[in-house]
Order: structure tokens, then sequence, then C-alpha cells
């Protein structure tokens, strides 16, 4: 007997026996095999019949059965081992389902394309061959004692998910029965030492473009300065949906240009009785100056002085 791919065995059977087999074999619809495979498995058997096992090799065969010439390479063409592949799939199909009552088995053992033959009474061609009966192991199998990795995928999977639920259970309860957390309380200075200020749009008294242009600057330039003070929370008329905390403080004035002169009048408004807390004006020559530069030079100035007057109000008793 070879041990490779060409190993072969004697087959003691009647030849006409086993050429019954195959035929039976071959034209049973349970035999899935295509036309070629089913000419590779009839090569062989004849080839084994006949005495030639020990030609059964791949070069051989590709050229017997698939038509390959004299440069044919197994390495690169894999095509024998393919089929043989696929013809021991479809005899082990076979003698599952239709053919287990068969007087003769026929199979390709694995590692060659030699054909063993073996009869229902147990008897086989010497060598390794495949006793189909053998089947009956899988039945042994299952009376074996059932071990811990059987257990493991039918008990441990559920377990698991088991284990999932309950965690996502006792989450939610959790928070049902723990006691709520208060919300953190403001820092005291955010209310207590700031104030709100709404910025009004200032008003240009008189015709003058220039003085509705510096108005609207003015306001924009004072938003961005009054931002910087520490003490001030500050917002825009322009916003509706505000709310700005108390005290509540308005800013308004107004802008006169008279020539080359800018008068401007500003004042701090308390809004919860309407008095004045903070006045001032502010008058400029605009002859050889940038109108953007004088705002950014009064908006600096007010924001400076609101801010002062609120920070001297906070640290003044009583207030």
């Amino acid at each position: 007997m070879v041990s490779d791919e060409g190993r072969t065995s004697p087959a003691p059977h009647d030849p006409a026996a086993v050429r019954e087999q195959l035929d039976r074999i071959l034209a049973s619809p349970e035999f899935h095999a295509p036309e070629r495979g089913r000419r590779f498995l009839q090569y062989i058997v004849e080839e084994m019949l006949e005495g030639r096992g020990e030609q059964l090799k791949a070069y051989t065969i590709a050229q017997a059965v698939f038509g390959r010439d004299a440069s044919f390479d197994a390495q690169n063409d894999p095509v024998v081992r393919i089929e043989a592949g696929r013809i021991r799939r479809a005899l082990e199909r076979y003698y599952l389902v239709s053919g287990s009552s068969d007087p003769i088995g026929i199979t390709i053992p694995k590692g060659g394309y030699s054909p063993h033959f073996t009869s229902s009474n147990g008897s086989a061609n010497p060598g390794e061959g495949i006793d189909l009966r053998s089947r009956g192991n899988k039945r042994r199998d299952l009376e074996r004692p059932i071990a811990y990795r059987d257990l493991l995928l039918p008990i441990g999977v559920p377990a698991l998910f088991g284990v999932i639920a309950v965690l996502a259970l006792i989450r939610p309860l959790e928070a049902y029965f723990s006691k709520p957390k208060a919300p953190p309380a403001p820092a005291a200075s955010t209310v207590a030492s700031k104030a709100s200020v709404v910025v009004e749009p200032f008003a240009a008294i008189g015709d003058s473009s220039e003085g509705v242009n510096f108005a609207k600057g003015l306001a924009d330039q004072l938003l961005s300065k009054l931002m910087k003070a520490e003490n001030l929370v500050v917002f825009s008329l322009d916003r509706p949906g505000a709310q700005p905390i108390v005290p509540r403080f308005n800013l308004q004035g107004s802008v006169v240009i008279e020539g080359s002169v800018l008068h401007l009048h500003v004042r701090l408004i308390n809004g919860a009785d309407g008095t004045v807390v903070w006045a001032n004006q502010y008058d400029r020559e605009l002859q050889g100056r940038t109108i953007l530069d004088i705002e950014d030079e009064i908006a600096g100035q007010i924001a400076m002085e609101i801010s002062n007057s609120r920070k001297q109000s906070a640290a003044s008793p009583g207030r």
C-alpha cells in the first residue's frame, strides 16, 4: 500500500459487482455530481479494477479525464484535487440518503485518488478502506457522557442575556428609588453682584444722516464694551426673548450734531422705578477725526463709568 496521492489497495471484490455498484451510483438521482465528475469516478474505479491503481495520480487523471496536456502542473492547476473533493462529498451524500443498504461501498479516502471498496458484511480491500457501516459511530457518540463544553452554549448564552436583562432593570429602578439630586445652587455673585443693562437705540435729534449713523454705531460699540465688564449682564432691546435678571437698568441716549460739534447725552435708568441712577454729557469736535474713532472712545468711557458706578453701588451699605 502507498500512502501518498497514488496509494493503492488490491480489490478483492468481484469486478462485476463493483461495476454494478458503480452503475447504480451513476444512475441514482441522489448522486449529485457533474458530468466530468462522473467520468472521474468511472475512470478511477476502472483503473483500480484493472490493477493500475498505482497510476492514479493527479497528472495522469488530469490528462485522461480533463484533457490536460503534458505541461500540466498540479501545483498551479488544482482541478483534480477540487473535483476529487466534490466526488467525495457526492458519494457521502448518496450513501447517507439512498445507498445505505447497497452491497458495496465506494469511497475515495483523503490524501489520494485510489478508490476503496467495502462490502456490507464489513469486509474491505486491504489497506485503509472505510466501512460505510461505521456511520453507527455517530450513535455511539451520542451515548457518550455530556461534557462541560456541551453545556456551555445552551446554558451559558441564555444566562448571559439574563444577566444583561437584570442589569438593565436595576439601572432604572436605582434611578427611581434614589433621591433626586438637587441642582447646584447658582453662585451668589452671579445674582448679587451683577446687574443687567439693556442698551436701547440712541435717538438722533435733527435731520442729519450723520447723526443717525453715529447713534447706531455708538449703540453697537456700547454693547461690545459693556459685555467685557465683569459686574454687568448686557442685553439688546431687539432681543424679545431675553429675560434679564433683576435689577434691570436701561441705557438711553440722544445725539445732536451742530456743524462740526457732536453733543451726546447718556443716562442710566432704573427699570423698577424709572429713576435716573447715572447720567453724563459728552461733547466732541468732529473736525479732523473719524466717526469710528469718536464712537470707540466715547463707548469705552461710558462702559468704564457705568461699571465703576455699579461697583460702588454694590459696595455701599444698605443697597
